[in-house]
């Protein structure tokens, strides 16, 4: 997106499952063409930007322009962090949207924006960052209007402006919804953030597209959750996007960040973890085998973490007595940057190839995550003597789940399941397969399909405890 302007009031677009199909005559990516039928949006047999039954088989250019925007093609689907946002926005004056490039924040963002008088200002676009020369002034100008701020950790020195205009705004009775920030690298941004806006801000995070947003499990876990990749005309050219993103992150984005990685260097260690997915955080062979030291090992993995694009996910610690594991797992988070830092392009390669169950597993696990109630924590839990757990959730204090990922049509729980859930005692017992309903495997232990796990972890909790402001 590039220069700042007002947004207008647009009606929404329906999106998702629900969305109407029999609106208009089909229109394609060019020209009224079809959409490929290899394209998970190839089903929809009518264009998504002309809803009415009345709607003229001669669309606005604006209209497809909505439509056929990069980042736009996934107002297809709702997403789950939309109402999260506006709700957050009335209760504080700053909140910060953290997510990968590429992931949707500012679609999201824009979307939020329509619903209000708002301004988008692109600090990655000289004209947008020219208007910022005297930032308070130009600021102030607009205080009666959401200003959306893209790609803030590029202009460290706004905060302290954000904390005076906040403070002048609370005095006057313009506490709330002043200001959306939208940062790709998470940990810069709570850095700056916390120094400048303790109390005045609240954070969430975006994801790559969800099961509970898209619905086409297989489509989804090959090509994962990036927008652009998951509605790309077929696996080939989603392969191909993928693999332009990962070079542009090694190539641009990291480098710009400051850090001096050879990128040769973080690429060889990137696709290391691809082909360890969960696995147990061995510094020492990741090091020898990149000759590099255990602390650059753990620094790199520390910046693919901060630009959320590596999930460590710690052990349970909390079970005196036992001889556990200590070290965190770690997850390339996006299903489909694994596959593509191991070229892997189609389903048939992806049953094939060995890495499939942890990449099942890890891409389970991130939407169960995702699911989760604002405040959860999530661990797994292993022990020296077997014990094991791929995932525990602690909604609350004394309100835990336990998963098992099993990618299988018959699952049958290991006996380290079994033994953890002995020792951590959970309220839920689930084992999480690909199949399509539900039933129970004994000893209070569900085999549940992932998205029925999703929408029963989406219920669990009545209120989402209030989000916590920073």
């Amino acid at each position: 997106m590039g220069a700042a302007g007002i947004l207008p009031a647009q009606p929404r677009l329906e999106s998702g499952a629900g969305a109407r199909r029999d609106a208009c005559p089909p229109l394609g990516l060019t020209g009224g063409a079809r959409l490929s039928q290899g394209s998970p949006l190839g089903d929809f047999q009518s264009c998504p930007v002309c809803l009415s039954p009345s709607a003229p088989s001669a669309h606005p250019d604006e209209a497809l322009q909505i439509f056929h925007g990069v980042e736009d093609l996934q107002c297809m689907y709702s997403r789950l962090r939309e109402l999260e946002l506006s709700e957050m926005l009335a209760r504080y004056p700053v909140v910060g949207l953290l997510g990968p490039r590429q992931v949707g924040k500012t679609t999201l963002a824009l979307a939020v924006g329509e619903k209000r008088p708002s301004i988008y200002l692109d600090l990655e676009s000289p004209s947008d960052v020219a208007k910022l020369a005297e930032p308070e002034l130009f600021l102030r100008r607009h205080e009666d209007k959401l200003v959306i701020l893209d790609e803030i950790q590029r202009a460290p020195g706004l905060f302290q402006v954000l904390r005076g205009l906040v403070d002048q705004g609370r005095r006057s009775g313009k506490g709330v919804g002043r200001f959306l920030v939208l940062g790709s690298a998470a940990i810069e941004l709570l850095q700056q953030s916390s120094e400048s806006l303790a109390g005045r801000i609240a954070y969430t995070e975006l994801s790559p597209l969800l099961l509970e947003e898209t619905g086409a499990a297989d489509t989804l876990w090959l090509r994962g959750g990036f927008p652009t990749s998951f509605t790309a005309s077929g696996d080939a050219a989603s392969l191909d996007w993928r693999r332009n993103f990962i070079r542009t992150y090694l190539e641009r984005d990291i480098p710009q960040l400051g850090p001096r990685i050879p990128a040769e260097t973080l690429r060889r260690l990137w696709v290391m973890l691809a082909h360890d997915q969960g696995g147990i955080l061995n510094a020492a062979r990741l090091a020898a085998a990149l000759g590099v030291s255990g602390q650059t090992v753990g620094r790199y993995i520390d910046l693919l973490c901060d630009l959320l694009l590596v999930r460590r996910l710690p052990p349970w610690a909390s079970n005196a007595g036992k001889r556990m594991v200590k070290s965190p797992k770690v997850y390339v988070r996006d299903s489909g940057l694994v596959h593509a830092l191991l070229g892997i392009g189609s389903l048939d390669d992806l049953f094939a190839h060995p890495v499939a169950g942890m990449s099942w597993e890890g891409w389970v696990i991130e939407n169960l995550i995702a699911a989760a109630p604002a405040g959860t924590e999530a661990f797994f839990y292993r022990t020296a003597v077997g014990a094991e757990l791929d995932l525990v959730l602690e909604l609350r204090p004394g309100k835990r789940w336990a998963f098992e990922c099993k990618r299988s049509l018959t699952p049958v729980p290991a006996r380290g399941f079994h033994e953890g859930c002995k020792d951590l005692k959970p309220e839920r017992k689930m084992v999480i397969y690909p199949g399509a309903e539900s039933y129970p495997l004994g000893q209070d232990v569900e085999c549940v399909p992932v998205l029925e796990a999703i929408k029963q972890l989406s219920r669990s909790v009545n209120e989402r405890p209030p989000v916590s402001g920073r």
